[in-house]
């Protein structure tokens, strides 16, 4: 009893200094990215037609739904074309990623390679969508694909960087990703989430897996 308790506890002070780091590192992240966050989104408008954000719906801790957004980085149109793509799907599950996806704009290239197209999901770690550190929220088909082990990384907060995002970002096939993501949810500290917060900084300068 005094073990669970012990235990409950200090899932409790986690949990809240966890989502003390979120605000206060969304909140910065916003502050201080403001002026690129304009000149990014003058780039997409004159790179190409279309909308300047990628508003999605994502699937976030325990089955929560929201607004996922991020810059577009795509062709106007983009999803309708999956289709004929999917054979060339290089994940290696349900995922898809493509390297040289034809659909990519040329501004959407530099934004992927440098990770700036997620610097919108600021508000959604702001919102507690998402987390700083967790899980990349997936999309709804994909988690109605899950297995019992693959819904293991649903129980934590989804995040904007991750086990994943820096060991290898998209040079990991799907069931690589999936074992980060549940040796995460299974062991999440504050410790742990500092140290990939720390990894993510020259993984994301180095372009290292970048699509």
């Amino acid at each position: 009893m005094g073990r669970t308790l012990r235990k409950g506890i200090e899932d409790s002070v986690y949990h809240g200094l966890k989502r003390l780091v979120d605000i206060v590192g969304a909140l910065l992240g916003l502050m201080v990215l403001f002026t690129l966050f304009l000149f990014l989104v003058v780039l997409i408008k004159l790179d190409s037609r279309g909308p300047i954000f990628f508003v999605q719906t994502r699937v976030g801790q325990y089955g929560h739904r929201f607004k996922f957004i991020k810059f577009r980085t795509m062709k106007v149109g983009a999803h309708l074309r999956q289709w004929e793509l999917d054979d060339l799907n290089e994940s290696g599950g349900i995922t898809f990623k493509l390297h040289n996806d034809p659909r990519i704009t040329r501004v959407g290239r530099i934004l992927r390679r440098t990770s700036l197209d997620e610097m919108p999901q600021f508000w959604n770690v702001l919102r507690g969508d998402m987390s700083l550190v967790g899980p990349r929220p997936p999309l709804l088909r994909e988690v109605s694909q899950y297995n019992d082990i693959q819904k293991v990384r649903m129980t934590v907060p989804q995040g904007m960087t991750g086990l994943w995002q820096v060991r290898g970002r998209s040079n990991l096939k799907f069931d690589d990703m999936v074992d980060l993501d549940v040796h995460y949810a299974l062991n999440a500290s504050l410790a742990i989430d500092l140290k990939i917060l720390m990894a993510t900084f020259p993984t994301v300068f180095l372009g290292r897996g970048a699509v």
